[in-house]
């Protein structure tokens, strides 16, 4: 018996299968590579069905941008919740800090400036993870007896994965994991004192 020459998916399996294509494509070439054509050839699918399932490359774009920032929670929060130490652990762990994973979000960054659309995608996301970091600090210091304004503290150690992640991929022998992990560390333990769970 033959193998059938065309197999069908479901509308949601074939949204998923553009998505994990783009992303592909963000880890392989960065922005450039994220065209019409590559993402047809790296997932099977006609031209249409972008448009179909997405409206646009923009709507796919930034379909991808929230698949992204879902993959990373997963690893980041995995439980929907952290402690300092783990989201250290976790940012510089060897499933995100590589090269794919840093590919994506240095392309994705560069085109949040000037693209309307994933701008709007990434604010939502920025937020939500913001919140998320500014709760664990309150719980450390809480624990801990501390006064400390969690909001501000938020937003710099963020910004210190991001700018770590960036020079990572500028540099990724001066970069290490290890040395990214100590800065972290540093930074935390200046404001916070020990962050061992």
């Amino acid at each position: 018996m033959t193998e059938p020459r065309f197999r069908r998916y479901t509308a949601e399996a074939r949204s998923a299968m553009l998505i994990e294509a783009g992303l592909a494509c963000l880890a392989q070439g960065g922005i450039q590579a994220f065209t019409i054509d590559n993402i047809c050839r790296e997932s099977g699918a006609s031209r249409g069905l972008i448009a179909h399932h997405f409206g646009s490359k923009d709507g796919l774009l930034s379909e991808v941008y929230v698949t992204a920032y879902k993959n990373f929670l997963a690893v980041l929060i995995p439980d929907g919740a952290m402690d300092l130490q783990s989201l250290i652990n976790a940012a510089f762990s060897d499933e995100l800090y590589r090269r794919d994973p840093l590919n994506i979000w240095l392309a994705l960054w560069g085109e949040i400036a000037v693209n309307p659309t994933l701008r709007d995608a990434h604010r939502v996301q920025y937020k939500a993870l913001l919140q998320r970091i500014e709760g664990a600090i309150a719980r450390h210091a809480q624990e801990r007896g501390l006064t400390v304004d969690s909001r501000a503290l938020a937003l710099p150690v963020l910004a210190l994965i991001d700018g770590l992640w960036l020079e990572a991929q500028i540099d990724p022998e001066d970069f290490s994991a290890a040395r990214a992990r100590a800065a972290a560390v540093a930074l935390l333990s200046h404001a916070l004192g020990p962050i061992d769970p």
